[in-house]
């Protein structure tokens, strides 16, 4: 009898991710030390709170809230403020009438009981502020740092417009959802987009308009998951959202919040899942409208001294350390989960978050090395880290609550390991990460490269190369290659020609005809190969003829590239469609064989670098990449792992459809297999494909056609 029994591990808590990465295991005790940094929080918050479901609802308690019997609470955290009123137009801005109380937390405290017709003494929609009186006996009006609606102030001799006022939101008649929430899909495809410049006009779109006219064409594209970018309150429209000032307010230049709350309940009643680009990597440095030493100092939501302040950005830097901090961050994911129904969140500059250089200058050069990430001069930030441990902690515990998949998703470039593995296992927890090296990828070869220099192993390696277990999100353009500065695929492919030979009433110039040969494919190619997700930012599935450059000084505030011009795709004598079409083709093709699924499974066969051929198989379709400029191939020989006869089910060559050139009779067109094994494939079958080409095949009796 065998009586030995098996050592446990060392590090528990982590040994999920040293069996899965077995090259972890030196690092094991600082992934676990990591881990128990999160651990030691949520225990704190656990004895003190409740868990951190009851932590995360105090936006339910702190800010301005109005009650049932008419009465009105407000809550702010000052701890430097030695008193604090509360002002408005409701009561004449009168720093007497409604002076506040200060508990011994640092916490001012004031209730507004009804008023003598027994109706909310503050009116909805009206303005209110803080008064801080200060300890060198300076006095500060800010904005509630929770406050949930801010509006652009009119112009005035005394006020800049770019500053932003506090309203009181409470109207009488909220909006209602009307549609449940459907499941985050295993598939995701994702379509970023932008509220504000989702209309051809050259102004700012709204809400309203973005529901009627937008979200339709998401849905019919058959993109699953929405993306809404710059929806958190920021002052400086040009800043892409990126400069926070009002972290509970929507923008109101797109609307109201319940403009916001029926596209979303909409969106859920097209099966679309809708993700918020959430912004705590930093915040605007503004003190007028924002959190910059709101209570006098500068080191109450952020670090004091340089450490609080970001050089290349020009921001400010949360203190992930102080209880206070994490009260509020997390606070306001679960305000968006709860009170918009958000089911999701995309992390904004994770990289800048991990690291104490923050991803600036020789710091942000990654090689792979697991000593930059786990070694001990790795120069991580372990607040940090431990803050976006804790916020996904917060983001799965909600669904769980709720029996939904909320997911999360982190925008790093620097290749962090664990960063989307389960907690459970020891990692960070995150869901997914953008693969960004992917569009990286695709603008540095056509920049600096002939076709026939194209790499095909670089190719594949690239859109394969991401860490075992650990999801991607991949994408040929996000809306960084759609910014002033960069250039899109299309304009990198047709820059030249897009305002003069994109009608079908001119000849097909071989610019052109590279140009919407080559961007179909790149798409596929990424969509098929890169990863467990795929993302494509608005605009960019047409070949959007411009970059996107919002209305700034160095412009003249112009808002002729602050806007995306879907009315394109709608004249039929514009090539733009056939970019369209093909979009709509592979998100539809995606859905009906889920391909993105994690469980799916993939095989690259063929990486021919003479030929410009790339063949892969991925759960269970046979995709025939020919990069090819000029050359075609008659009887090419394909490996594929199952017998039997194949059917072509996605051609990028059909004319009409597509704006190709028709090359392949379709209804002939049937590949029986040979049984004679061909690149490690058990079986092969003979193709012709033409040049600068994407097949796609299918057994004839899959039971998924």
């Amino acid at each position: 009898m065998d009586d030995t029994k098996q050592t446990p591990p060392k590090y528990p808590q982590v040994a999920g991710a040293l069996e899965i990465d077995p090259w972890l295991t030196p690092y094991a005790s600082v992934l676990a030390d990591r881990r128990a940094s999160a651990q030691n929080w949520l225990d704190t918050f656990q004895e003190n709170e409740g868990g951190i479901l009851k932590f995360a609802d105090s936006y339910k308690t702190y800010g301005l809230q109005a009650h049932p019997d008419k009465s009105i609470t407000y809550k702010e955290w000052a701890p430097n403020a030695k008193s604090a009123s509360l002002v408005g137009e409701f009561n004449k801005w009168d720093p007497d009438s409604h002076v506040m109380t200060k508990d011994p937390y640092g916490n001012f405290l004031i209730t507004i009981l009804p008023n003598s017709s027994n109706e909310y003494a503050i009116p909805h929609d009206s303005l209110v502020k803080i008064r801080l009186n200060l300890p060198n006996g300076s006095t500060v009006y800010r904005l509630p740092a929770w406050i949930t609606r801010a509006t652009q102030a009119p112009a005035t001799e005394t006020i800049d417009c770019n500053v932003y006022q506090a309203r009181f939101w409470n109207p009488p008649q909220p909006y209602q959802f009307k549609h449940k929430r459907p499941q985050a899909h295993k598939d995701l495809r994702i379509y970023e987009c932008h509220v504000g410049i989702s209309t051809p006009d050259p102004k700012i779109g709204s809400y309203q308009e973005f529901t009627k006219n937008v979200l339709p064409l998401i849905r019919d594209l058959g993109y699953n998951a929405i993306q809404l970018m710059a929806i958190m309150e920021h002052a400086y429209y040009a800043s892409f959202g990126y400069q926070i000032t009002n972290f509970f307010a929507v923008s109101s230049r797109y609307g109201t919040p319940e403009d916001l709350k029926e596209l979303i309940d909409v969106a859920h009643s097209y099966g679309i899942v809708v993700f918020l680009d959430v912004v705590h990597s930093h915040a605007s440095k503004n003190t007028a409208d924002g959190l910059n030493a709101f209570d006098g100092s500068e080191y109450q939501y952020f670090h004091g001294d340089g450490k609080g302040n970001h050089s290349l950005w020009d921001s400010k830097l949360f203190n992930y350390g102080k209880y206070e901090v994490l009260r509020f961050l997390l606070s306001n994911i679960k305000f968006y989960l709860d009170v918009y129904k958000f089911d999701g969140f995309r992390f904004d500059g994770v990289t800048s978050m991990l690291y104490l250089h923050h991803g600036i200058g020789a710091g942000g050069a990654f090689s792979g090395d697991y000593n930059e990430y786990l070694g001990s001069k790795s120069c991580i930030d372990t607040e940090a880290l431990t803050y976006l441990m804790l916020a996904n902690e917060l983001i799965h515990s909600a669904g769980k609550a709720e029996d939904r998949n909320f997911v999360s998703i982190a925008e790093d470039v620097s290749g962090y390991p664990t960063l989307c593995l389960p907690a459970a296992d020891g990692g960070v927890d995150f869901d997914y990460r953008l693969s960004m090296a992917i569009p990286d990828m695709w603008i540095k070869m056509l920049k600096e490269q002939k076709d026939d220099d194209w790499d095909m192993g670089k190719i594949t390696h690239t859109l394969t190369n991401r860490r075992y277990k650990e999801k991607c999100i991949a994408y040929c353009e996000s809306h960084d290659q759609a910014l002033v500065g960069d250039k899109t695929l299309a304009f990198w492919l047709m820059d030249a020609e897009m305002y003069t030979n994109m009608s079908v009433l001119s000849p097909l110039t071989p610019v052109i005809d590279r140009g919407l040969a080559l961007h179909k494919m790149i798409r596929l190619i990424t969509h098929a190969l890169g990863g467990e997700a795929y993302l494509n930012f608005e605009g960019n599935e047409f070949g959007h003829p411009e970059w996107l450059d919002f209305p700034r000084v160095g412009n003249g505030e112009s808002f002729k590239y602050a806007r995306r011009q879907f009315n394109l795709i709608k004249d039929d004598l514009l090539r733009y469609k056939y970019l369209w079409r093909f979009d709509a083709a592979m998100q539809k093709l995606e859905e009906k064989f889920k391909w993105l699924a994690s469980d799916s499974w993939t095989y690259v066969s063929l990486k021919h670098e003479g030929d410009k051929v790339i063949v892969f198989e991925r759960n269970g379709l046979l995709f025939i990449f020919n990069f090819h400029p000029a050359e075609s191939y008659a009887d090419y020989r394909v490996g594929v792992e199952a017998s039997g006869t194949y059917k072509i089910i996605l051609n990028s060559d059909r004319a009409e459809e597509f704006g190709g050139h028709d090359r392949i009779d379709e209804e002939k067109s049937k590949f029986f297999t040979t049984d004679l094994p061909w690149n490690e494939r058990k079986n092969h079958i003979q193709v012709y494909i033409p040049s600068r080409t994407v097949l796609v095949l299918a057994l004839e009796n899959d039971p998924r056609l």
